[in-house]
């Protein structure tokens, strides 16, 4: 029996992108770095209040996150340490990213910094930014002409 399935052409660019990254990353690790740098995954989406921000950080403890707001730019970093694990005989294969990682990303203007917040759970990081009022025009009434 054959099951036909939705050519999807935006996921298949998605997951072409995500495949070169990697390729890339490869073949920047093997120059002698002692630690490597990567970015987290990021996902972004909108509610009736606020613009959410979710960062896919596995295996990094809360007290290495750092979490910072500039202007209208909100930077996460920090770092994931790889455990070394030896065996005489095993094999491992590495291919989850580890060292310092840093991800900015903009931030609606209008933003008050003092009402965002996080929270940390099961390996993701999500950051609430509330939206910023709508800012309305203001309507500027004329001046009745005066005669000389």
């Amino acid at each position: 029996m054959t099951t036909l399935v939705r050519w999807e052409p935006f996921r298949e660019l998605t997951s072409l992108q995500t495949e070169m990254g990697r390729w890339m990353n490869g073949l920047l690790e093997g120059n002698g770095r002692s630690a490597q740098c990567w970015a987290p995954a990021l996902d972004v989406w909108e509610t009736p209040a606020d613009v959410v921000y979710a960062f896919d950080v596995p295996g990094i403890p809360e007290e290495a996150i750092s979490i910072e707001v500039t202007d209208d730019t909100l930077t996460v970093s920090g770092e994931r340490t790889r455990t070394e694990e030896a065996a005489e005989d095993g094999f491992y294969r590495f291919e989850r990213r580890y060292g310092t990682f840093a991800r900015g990303v903009g931030l609606p203007q209008g933003v008050d910094q003092e009402q965002i917040s996080a929270r940390y759970e099961n390996g993701v990081l999500e950051i609430r930014v509330p939206k910023p009022e709508e800012r309305r025009p203001r309507k500027i009434e004329l001046s009745k002409t005066i005669q000389a």
